[in-house]
């Protein structure tokens, strides 16, 4: 089954984010996930949620969309991006 990872990132260091921006798309490729969302414009349409930067991943699971987060390819970029933003994150189940 699917899974998503979904993110909503507040930058605090853009410089140190572009970095992190460059970095992680070759380690989602390598755990056989991909962007649906990279950090397009969002609109709220329902309650009080001011997103900042959201993006959503695929995997072909969630135990896949783990392995990625949990990576060696991961931890650095990771690091940059936690040094760089805050994050809201979750892993959800698809249909």
């Amino acid at each position: 089954m699917a899974a998503y990872i979904i993110v909503d990132v507040k930058v605090t260091d853009p410089n140190t984010y572009q970095g992190y921006a460059k970095l992680v798309p070759a380690t989602v490729e390598a755990y056989g996930g991909k962007f649906i969302v990279r950090g397009g414009q969002a609109e709220n349409l329902e309650g009080d949620w001011q997103p900042n930067r959201v993006v959503v991943l695929e995997f072909e699971s969630v135990a896949q969309a783990k392995a990625w987060w949990n990576s060696d390819e991961y931890r650095e970029p990771k690091a940059l991006r936690q040094s760089a933003s805050q994050a809201q994150m979750i892993v959800v189940e698809g249909v």
